[in-house]
């Protein structure tokens, strides 16, 4: 007997009425069965079998929910709807962040939404779960994947602007500029940039990451292109020991010290604005510097000792 048309799995599910049938196709039953009639036969078993099955999984959904405090409930609540966490994770996997993370962020959610269902209210686990896993989801994003901390708006405008990127990109087969954006996510142009600046804030690169050079090689760091080593640096000790020494000096010498090397005055001008002659200031000046030579040559003795 030749049964067209029905596929492999349609007789696993409906192995005890197809039996039937050929129990009476065999003359069993005192009859004769067309290949029509058990083609029929299987059809009409296969919803009563798919109905059963379906019936048994919504009460073994239900007592598994009325045991949830129970560890082992949970846990199987879990093994359950796992595959579902894995595939909400799997919207992100294009992301920079390891699928594994996502996957861990995606059964932390699922977990939650475990624990905050509830069955009495009449609707679907599957729908409460998805806006839960997915919100853990996106704040996981926006709260732990950024180098750079930059408000809520401006990461959601970010991520708005990246997919408006790709998608216009995918359509026009090149870059969209600003205005194209603009136009397609309708923003101002200015909020767009502001978006496309403060993407650059969520990957940060290690100052001490290697560079390499138009050659490929790895020359240098990209903490010795900033800046240098400013030469000026040793001047802020010898002002300090200088001022130190200055304290041991009389009051005369100081100012004349102060207007010639502090204002720039020649030593006329100096003994002019003092009353004195040029030789005197001369001579001040000499005194003066010899007394410093002596006292900070002291004071770096002590410093060494």
């Amino acid at each position: 007997m030749v049964v067209a048309g029905v596929g492999t799995k349609r007789f696993r599910s409906a192995a005890g009425p197809i039996a039937t049938a050929l129990r009476i196709g065999n003359g069993e039953h005192g009859g004769v069965m067309s290949t029509v009639t058990m083609a029929q036969a299987i059809e009409t078993a296969e919803p009563q079998v798919g109905a059963a099955k379906a019936k048994h999984e919504r009460e073994e959904l239900a007592a598994l929910w009325s045991e949830r405090p129970g560890e082992h409930a949970r846990a199987a609540l879990v093994r359950r709807f796992m595959p579902l966490a894995r595939s909400l994770a799997r919207r992100y996997e294009r992301s920079s962040e390891p699928f594994d993370d996502l996957l861990q962020v995606a059964s932390l959610g699922l977990l939650k939404a475990i624990d905050r269902f509830e069955p009495d209210r009449g609707a679907a686990f599957v729908s409460f779960a998805v806006p839960t896993v997915l919100g853990e989801l996106r704040r996981y994003f926006r709260d732990c994947c950024w180098d750079v901390h930059v408000p809520r708006g401006a990461q959601e405008r970010t991520l708005k602007v990246e997919e408006a990127q790709r998608t216009l990109t995918t359509e026009r087969g090149r870059p969209p500029s600003v205005s194209e954006l603009a136009q397609y996510l309708e923003l101002d142009g200015e909020q767009v940039l502001d978006a496309i600046c403060a993407g650059q804030a969520y990957a940060a690169m290690s100052l001490d990451a290697p560079r390499s050079s138009a050659e490929g090689e790895q020359t240098t760091t990209y903490a010795e292109l900033f800046g240098e080593v400013d030469g000026r640096y040793a001047l802020v000790d010898d002002g300090v020991t200088i001022a130190r020494a200055l304290e041991h000096l009389p009051e005369r010498e100081r100012v004349v010290l102060a207007l010639r090397f502090a204002e720039d005055l020649t030593q006329s001008e100096i003994a002019e604005r003092i009353g004195v002659s040029q030789m005197q200031v001369s001579r001040l000046l000499r005194r003066a510097l010899e007394q410093l030579r002596i006292l900070t040559r002291a004071a770096d003795t002590d410093a060494t000792a």
